[in-house]
């Protein structure tokens, strides 16, 4: 498979050398967690000459001998080297049972420098100051970016590669493959697997099929205000018998398993978190497409979902925000940085513009305000809103 040096995480990693943290690169199913660890071996194999680097990929079956806590801190200690920086790198690191003692103890000894991924399910942000006794250091992985897939494509017309990318999406093992029908039979694969093997076996599912059924709920309302009960109603009216407690928990699992992403409500003239109805995002967007077909492509739903996790690779913390009965798509905040952002398909029609540009003219205060859509024209501003084309946007950093 063709690699990319994916940047932003590699220098993320690199300024961390040498922390006493332990180092956690999370992220949903196939997003290229493995080959971004195999790219810092390289780079420190190049860069640090006294490194000792103790690797170990548990989905390899030469490791299956090391895959209980013990053996495994025994093999680092063994491969140890006095006088050399030495680096553990551990991928898959759920597949050893007791994991945590062990790199809770290679932690203590303030000797390694180490560097752990593992599958989303087993391995969650939530867990990680539970399970480790040690400073953590996340480093949060996505899958491509729309930057990501025309540097991996080598392409330069920005407008059409963003029409494909909207259709093919992120995962970037689907690449591999010509026909876009076998790039779909694999993005269903991935998101299956997510959900029978790695959400049931960590949560102990009973009934798989009715997790399936909210996760496709939520693909079909992608940017609609959704609540459990609603999902709920919408389920127990066709017959499945659940309560919105259990709908409830099942919407945790899927967004700790990074198959979803909820964005809270913030009512921007009160400056409160409002308490129902959020919104989910899907990790990927072709997930929609390969689970429930393009028959109905939604394009407006889609480059939301898209700006949605584009903000969240950028390190915002987004909230849809509400403003007298209205509604910002997102607000997106950073330090002392916040952004009011609207995001629409196409804003040619008069009625069209006016409803997506009005909520941002309600805002008093000073912070930006922009509209993203698929425009095709250099970016411009009306009565200070910023109006860019969705393309441009993705690839201006």
């Amino acid at each position: 498979m063709k690699l990319i040096e994916r940047k932003q995480y590699l220098d993320k990693m690199i300024n961390v050398i040498g922390t006493p943290d332990i180092k956690v690169l999370t992220g949903v199913r196939r997003s290229g967690k493995s080959k971004l660890l195999e790219t810092f071996k390289a780079y420190v194999q190049k860069s640090i000459p006294d490194a000792n680097i103790i690797h170990i990929n548990f989905n390899l079956s030469k490791y299956d001998n090391l895959k209980e806590y013990k053996t495994l801190n025994e093999y680092i200690e063994n491969n140890y080297i006095e006088g050399k920086d030495n680096f553990v790198l551990i991928d898959e690191i759920q597949m050893c049972t007791g994991f945590e003692l062990c790199i809770n103890n290679l932690h203590a000894t303030e000797t390694y420098d180490i560097y752990i991924t593992g599958s989303n399910a087993f391995l969650l942000s939530s867990d990680l100051a539970t399970l480790f006794t040690g400073r953590t250091f996340e480093i949060k992985v996505y899958p491509f970016s729309f930057a990501e897939y025309m540097h991996y494509f080598e392409l330069t017309d920005k407008y059409t590669a963003f029409d494909n990318y909207m259709l093919e999406g992120g995962m970037s093992g689907s690449y591999l493959y010509k026909e876009q029908e076998d790039k779909y039979d694999y993005i269903e694969t991935v998101f299956d697997t997510l959900i029978l093997r790695d959400i049931r076996q960590r949560y102990n599912i009973k009934n798989p099929a009715l997790m399936d059924r909210i996760s496709q709920f939520l693909m079909d309302n992608v940017s609609n205000l959704t609540s459990a009960r609603s999902i709920t109603d919408t389920l127990t009216s066709n017959k499945d018998k659940i309560n919105h407690k259990t709908v409830g928990n099942y919407l945790n699992y899927l967004c700790n398993a990074f198959a979803f992403y909820k964005f809270r409500r913030y009512d921007i003239k009160g400056k409160k978190y409002l308490a129902s109805n959020d919104k989910y995002y899907l990790g990927d967007h072709a997930f929609r497409y390969a689970k429930l077909g393009t028959k109905n492509l939604d394009s407006g739903r889609v480059i939301e979902n898209i700006v949605a996790m584009e903000l969240l690779r950028r390190g915002y913390e987004v909230y849809v925000g509400v403003l007298y009965k209205k509604e910002i798509d997102f607000v997106a905040l950073k330090r002392s940085e916040k952004i009011y952002i609207q995001v629409s398909d196409n804003i040619t029609l008069p009625e069209t513009f006016s409803r997506e540009v009005d909520p941002l003219l309600k805002i008093k205060d000073a912070y930006p305000k922009m509209i993203i859509a698929r425009t095709r024209n250099p970016e411009y501003q009306y009565e200070g809103i910023k109006i860019v084309d969705v393309a441009d946007w993705l690839l201006d950093k």
